[in-house]
């Protein structure tokens, strides 16, 4: 394996961690319990600046091209269902957004159990299918250099120590809600 896929994989790891935090939030909306506004609009934003903006923009602006360079067509393949679902998540993370304030429970809860299924299944497709396409496709000695562009793509995007910011989040949204 490389350092590149490595890296997306991890990633996913902390996305599907995410989710069972965003299942168990939306499962208490209706309790005695339910998250606050704050911890919604906060793990919202954990959704668009980790999973979206970080770990699909290494994807979209770093690995899909190098893919395309390798010969995968980002058009009606794997790679142009990858981005077809990155946009499907986006309107549920903007549907999960506009059910917060005024709060609709219901809305909120049928966006949530859309994204999580997709994004559930999402990364079972790339952990199973795209990323070995990858590996196999683009050579070691370019891989290493793709995981050097996502670290610059840390930095650039979301900036330094930001990573760590948002998974203590992450922490303690698990631990008042999970």
């Amino acid at each position: 394996m490389s350092r590149a896929i490595d890296d997306l994989r991890n990633e996913h790891e902390a996305i599907l961690s995410a989710l069972g935090i965003l299942d168990a939030m939306a499962g208490r909306l209706g309790g005695k319990k339910p998250p606050t506004g704050a911890d919604l609009r906060g793990f919202i934003g954990f959704l668009k600046e980790f999973a979206d903006k970080c770990h699909h923009g290494k994807e979209e602006g770093i690995l899909f091209p190098a893919m395309a360079k390798a010969g995968i067509p980002e058009q009606g393949g794997p790679v142009g269902q990858m981005l077809a679902e990155h946009a499907e998540g986006r309107k549920l993370i903007k549907a999960m957004e506009a059910a917060v304030d005024p709060l609709d429970s219901r809305a909120f809860a049928e966006a949530a159990a859309g994204y999580a299924g997709l994004l559930r299944s999402h990364i079972t497709k790339e952990n199973q299918v795209l990323f070995p396409i990858a590996e196999r496709m683009i050579p070691a000695p370019e891989l290493d250099v793709i995981f050097e562009r996502f670290e610059q793509h840390e930095e650039t995007v979301i900036g330094h120590g930001r990573h760590e910011e948002l998974h203590a989040l992450l922490k303690e949204l698990k631990r008042r809600y999970a």
